[in-house]
């Protein structure tokens, strides 16, 4: 394979290849599918996905910044995060975002997923630096939370999400590894990581895990698995000496690309009633919290992730390739309040 040697910081080239916000009204796109009465308890029938801004080379990554009432959400080709809000322009927020040296030998520099913790920090999986990473003081180094399990270097951090004890659970595909990189570990994690710092191996059962979520009562996590011959989404009990219990399949999508649809799972959020609406074939699914398939957002596009937002936190926002959408619910996102 061709080595792809990118040099920052200059990934922006002419004004015409920049991303550009949408003018308002904003396009829709797609189509709500409603396979089950219960749809209508979360998503008004007048429901529609709308673009909001477009031009990315692969989103992915979606958070809303809550103090700053706007969403970050990163392009990994381009190694940045931007920023977007209803009333300003959409900006570089970060650049580089997930990878920090002089020249990279691979397809996906940047960073993946972003979290925000307690005390308002940025958390992302930088795939570059294979690490998970936390946004320093100055706006624009980072401080290393994991990079290394039992002094293996970690593949490519991919998802995260956190508990209301500050822990933090992320995955560890091999997506973002240079070529002619071989991994260090033998396996792909899912982890822990304390906010001691002490990194815990949950599961390595999983080939190419990637989006993942916690229940909003913190007893399950939510495991994607973007591999195409293991279409599933799982389900792991949260034990109470920090284990996980056995696994089962939450989700198979398989039927999805049976039918035509294209893409895999990957990223997922969960709402406040436990309901998982995850990213999959065809857009995103709207999945019960025993993982019955309520309803489909058809997105015309590869869907990589999604997080709820705006000012009531009922807004859905997705990355869908080059575009940028949101769709208007009844439901506020899950999100993790600290409880020590």
């Amino acid at each position: 394979m061709a080595a792809c040697l990118l040099a920052w910081p200059s990934l922006l080239t002419s004004q015409e290849d920049q991303p550009r916000a949408r003018q308002q009204p904003y396009q829709t796109i797609g189509e709500v599918i409603r396979l089950d009465p219960r749809l209508d308890q979360l998503l008004a029938e007048d429901a529609r996905l709308e673009i909001i801004t477009s031009g990315f080379d692969w989103s992915e990554g979606p958070v809303w910044d809550a103090s700053q009432d706007r969403l970050l959400f990163s392009d990994i080709p381009r190694n940045a995060v931007y920023a977007w809000n209803e009333t300003e322009d959409l900006s570089v927020f970060l650049q580089p975002s997930g990878f920090t040296g002089e020249q990279f030998d691979g397809r996906e520099p940047g960073s993946n997923g972003l979290a925000i913790d307690s005390e308002g920090h940025l958390l992302l999986c930088q795939h570059g630096d294979r690490r998970v990473a936390r946004l320093a003081a100055d706006q624009s180094s980072f401080v290393t939370l994991a990079d290394a399990y039992r002094g293996d270097r970690l593949n490519s951090p991919n998802d995260l999400c956190s508990d209301s004890h500050g822990n933090l659970f992320f995955t560890d595909p091999p997506y973002g590894l240079p070529y002619n990189t071989a991994q260090e570990l033998p396996f792909q994690g899912v982890y822990r990581l304390t906010p001691s710092g002490q990194l815990t191996l949950l599961t390595k059962e999983l080939y190419r895990p990637n989006g993942i979520a916690l229940s909003p009562d913190e007893k399950t996590l939510y495991v994607a698995s973007s591999h195409h011959e293991q279409p599933f989404i799982m389900e792991y009990p949260l034990l109470d000496d920090d284990s996980l219990g056995s696994g089962r399949i939450f989700f198979d999508s398989s039927p999805l690309r049976q039918n035509g649809m294209r893409g895999s799972n990957d990223g997922l959020k969960t709402d406040v009633h436990g309901n998982v609406w995850a990213t999959t074939a065809g857009g995103l699914a709207v999945l019960s919290p025993k993982g019955e398939l309520l309803g489909h957002l058809l997105t015309t596009r590869l869907t990589a992730n999604c997080a709820f937002g705006g000012e009531d936190g009922k807004t859905l926002f997705l990355t869908a390739d080059d575009l940028i959408l949101r769709i208007e619910t009844k439901v506020r996102g899950y999100s993790p309040k600290r409880t020590d």
